[in-house]
């Protein structure tokens, strides 16, 4: 049954994504964005399967203008993977991107030694943990880019 759901959901959320990147193509928004590359006390890379989106990827989404980008990048991996604590926040670098018709300024931070406990989400399928040098095959291009970014502080 669970199974079931599951696929009705990625079916209905796959379907709002297509209605949203359709808006964007007509406004052409600027939005704002964070990502985090968090990695736990053993050194592993945690990724999120999206329910919305193929691949794997790092977790990470929207925030206001006025968020700061540090607060923006926690709250985003405390929604998506769980996360009860971490330890050092390393700004990587901004990256300006056309991402679904928006012009979107995506923030890049290390979060050093997550943990977290995964929890039920509409937005995220599955939590992974990989080896930074060992990323699985169908990552998204989007966040092996992001990745390779932020490689020297990993």
């Amino acid at each position: 049954m669970k199974r079931f759901l599951d696929r009705i959901l990625r079916a209905l959320l796959t379907g709002l994504h297509i209605i949203l990147k359709s808006f964007w193509f007509i406004r052409r928004p600027k939005t704002f964005g964070v990502h985090a590359i968090p990695l736990t006390p053993e050194g592993r890379l945690v990724l999120v399967k999206l329910r919305y989106a193929p691949g794997w990827r790092v977790p990470g989404g929207g925030r206001s203008k006025r968020e700061d980008p540090v607060d923006g990048a926690l709250r985003e991996l405390r929604e998506e993977i769980g996360m009860t604590s971490h330890g050092a926040v390393e700004p990587v670098r901004d990256f300006d991107e056309l991402t679904d018709f928006k012009r979107d300024t995506v923030t890049l931070v290390v979060v050093r030694d997550v943990r977290y406990r995964p929890g039920w989400s509409w937005e995220v399928e599955q939590v992974r943990e990989v080896d930074p040098n060992s990323l699985p095959a169908d990552i998204s291009a989007r966040s092996l880019a992001w990745i390779e970014a932020a490689r020297p502080l990993l």
